[in-house]
C-alpha cells in the first residue's frame, strides 16, 4: 500500500490500514529509536505511543513530507522527551540521595564515605575496562546481570564473572573501608 492510500484510510478510521501501517513501520521505527535509548522496552512503547497518537489525531493531522518522515520525527521527539524525563529524575534521585546521606550520617561518618568515595573512584579507575564497566553498570546503574549482558552482548556468566573479580580487586584495594564497603554494596 503507497502512502497516499495510508493517509487516506487513516482519516477515514479504517482499522485495517492502520494495522497494515503499523505492520510496515513499527520494526524500523524501534530500531530507529534505539539508537536514541538502548532500551528496546522503552522503544517499543515510545513507538507504541506515537501510533496511538497518529490514531487518535487521524481527522486532524496534516502530514505535508512523507508518512515515514513524519512518524520518525515523532520517535526522534518522543525520545528526546524521554531522555530529558530521565534525566530530570536522575537529578532529583541524585539531590535526594546527597540530602538524604548529610541529614543521616554525623560529620565523621561523612568525613569517612567523603574518603572511601575517593578511594573507590581510584580504585575503579584502576580496574580493566571490562570490569570497571559490569561493575558501574550493576552498582551505581541499578542494571541487572541479564540486562548488562544483553547491553554488552556477552552472557550472564560473563558478567558474574566480571563483577566478581571486580569486587575481590576492589577488596584488596579498599581494605581499610571493608565494614563501609560491605554496607553500601550488599544490597546491590
Amino acid at each position: 500500500m503507497q502512502e497516499p492510500q495510508f493517509l487516506i484510510g487513516l482519516k477515514e478510521g479504517n482499522t485495517d490500514v492502520f494495522s497494515s501501517l503499523f505492520r510496515t513501520y513499527y520494526k524500523d521505527l524501534v530500531l530507529f529509536g534505539s539508537a536514541y535509548i538502548p532500551d528496546r522496552a522503552i522503544c517499543e512503547d515510545i513507538v507504541q505511543s506515537v501510533f496511538l497518537k497518529l490514531w487518535d489525531d487521524r481527522k486532524m493531522i496534516e502530514i505535508t513530507a512523507s508518512l515515514k518522515s513524519y512518524l520518525l520525527t515523532a520517535v526522534k521527539n518522543s525520545c528526546l522527551d524521554e531522555i530529558r524525563h530521565r534525566s530530570i529524575v536522575q537529578e532529583h534521585e541524585s539531590y535526594a540521595l546527597r540530602f538524604q546521606l548529610r541529614n543521616d550520617i554525623d560529620t565523621e561518618n561523612y568525613v569517612l564515605y567523603s574518603d572511601l568515595h575517593s578511594h573507590l573512584m581510584k580504585a575503579l579507575a584502576g580496574l580493566p575496562d571490562r570490569y570497571r564497566e559490569a561493575f558501574v553498570m550493576n552498582r551505581f546503574e541499578g542494571l541487572k546481570y541479564k540486562e548488562i549482558a544483553g547491553r554488552l552482548n556477552v552472557s550472564e556468566r560473563t558478567i558474574e564473572v566480571r563483577i566478581g573479580k571486580a569486587l575481590l580487586l576492589l577488596r584488596r584495594y579498599l581494605k581499610d573501608f571493608i565494614g563501609l564497603l560491605f554496607l553500601m554494596f550488599s544490597f546491590g
